[in-house]
């Protein structure tokens, strides 16, 4: 599943009110802003993030269409959709190579029906709701399926964002953000990201052995990321067969918690990036891994610093579907799997019998690939 698009509304009120949500969103990662034609230089100067305005100033990124036009009703519809001027305009500046967004607030049927057709002709639509929430969304999802058209939905808080993206099951592609509030952007932000990736399958594994082996090189990952309870890396020794281990993001008698990083295992281990595997002693500062936490929700993380140090190491083994898989962990208190039930238990009390949350896969890996081929690893 393609990420979501977020994008921020900067376009009413004085400058001042303006620059701070903007500068909000720049922190929470929203993507663009929609802006005014005179602000488009004052938004770049705030950070690297793409501009989208009307024709006026200078050169957005992407040419909106629409505001102070028919798609806000500032000028009234024409009875036949064929002469809009909006619709007229998106495609003289499409055939000139611009990036267009078509926006139109839905008052009614009507309205509805000019989105579709300025979905039709521009690379974004904008739909913004004033009575309305799901069923012409639904429609316009429906009808613009097969055009090359990112649809993005008005939202103003993240229950609007949720329905929005979950629509249709496929849901709109983007959200357009309009909120002061920087704990709401915040919110609608961490609900889209989300959104735009699939659950990893999480299986209960059964612990079968937990044996102390000697020394070892393992591998501690510093994200750029605050983790919770619950969260961590899938990590392992099967590349089809995977350990939920916690970030240190609890306090322990012994040390401050640290929610940014894993401590996950040896060398030799894989660890789940995405749809591959990668081994952990290839992880380096600026690479992307992935985090997930007992419900299976994943997210992208940076990797900030990776330490390798020797340690005395434990290993775990585990049965699942009937099968068994293995680890290898740091001895130490603070390092933690996660539990059935989503809570951590320390490798220093982990025992036989207990149930640990693990990803399993039938299929075996090449180059961190899958594959459909007999690979044995034990």
């Amino acid at each position: 599943m393609n990420a979501k698009a977020i994008w921020i509304k900067a376009d009413s009120g004085n400058w001042d009110a303006q620059k701070e949500r903007i500068t909000t969103s720049l922190e929470s990662g929203v993507e663009c802003v929609l802006t005014t034609s005179d602000h488009v230089e004052s938004v770049r100067e705030l950070g690297d993030i793409r501009v989208a305005s009307p024709v006026g100033g200078a050169a957005p990124d992407v040419v909106v269409v629409g505001v102070n036009g028919e798609g806000d009703g500032t000028q009234p519809l024409p009875s036949d959709l064929s002469g809009s001027m909006d619709i007229i305009t998106a495609e003289k500046l499409s055939s000139e190579g611009k990036t267009v967004a078509g926006y139109v607030v839905i008052r009614d049927k009507k309205y509805e029906q000019f989105a579709t057709e300025m979905g039709r002709v521009c690379d974004y639509l904008i739909a913004i709701g004033t009575d309305w929430k799901v069923i012409p969304l639904e429609n316009l999802i429906a009808s613009l399926f097969d055009e090359d058209v990112v649809i993005m939905a008005g939202v103003q808080d993240s229950e609007e964002a949720k329905l929005a993206i979950e629509t249709l099951e496929h849901g709109a592609d983007g959200v357009l953000i309009d909120t002061d509030d920087p704990s709401e952007i915040k919110r609608i932000v961490g609900v889209v990201e989300r959104a735009g990736t699939s659950a990893v399958p999480l299986q209960v594994a059964r612990v079968t052995a937990v044996k102390p082996v000697g020394m070892g090189d393992r591998v501690c990952v510093d994200t750029c990321s605050l983790m919770t309870v619950g969260e961590g890396m899938l990590v392992g020794s099967q590349s089809n067969g995977l350990f939920l281990v916690q970030s240190e993001a609890e306090d322990s008698p012994y040390v401050a918690s640290r929610p940014f990083r894993v401590n996950a295992g040896a060398v030799h281990a894989y660890v789940q990036v995405g749809e591959k595997t990668r081994y952990l002693s290839e992880l380096g500062a600026g690479d992307l891994v992935m985090t997930v936490n007992a419900a299976g929700e994943q997210k992208d993380a940076i990797v900030g610093r990776v330490k390798i140090e020797r340690r005395p190491l434990t290993l775990v083994e585990a049965e699942v579907d009937g099968n068994v898989i293995k680890t290898l962990l740091q001895n130490a208190e603070t390092i933690k799997l996660v539990g059935a039930d989503g809570s951590p238990i320390s490798i220093a009390n982990l025992k036989i019998g207990d149930e640990v949350l693990v990803h399993f896969e039938d299929s075996a890996r090449h180059f961190g690939m899958k594959i459909d081929e007999t690979i044995i690893e034990k």
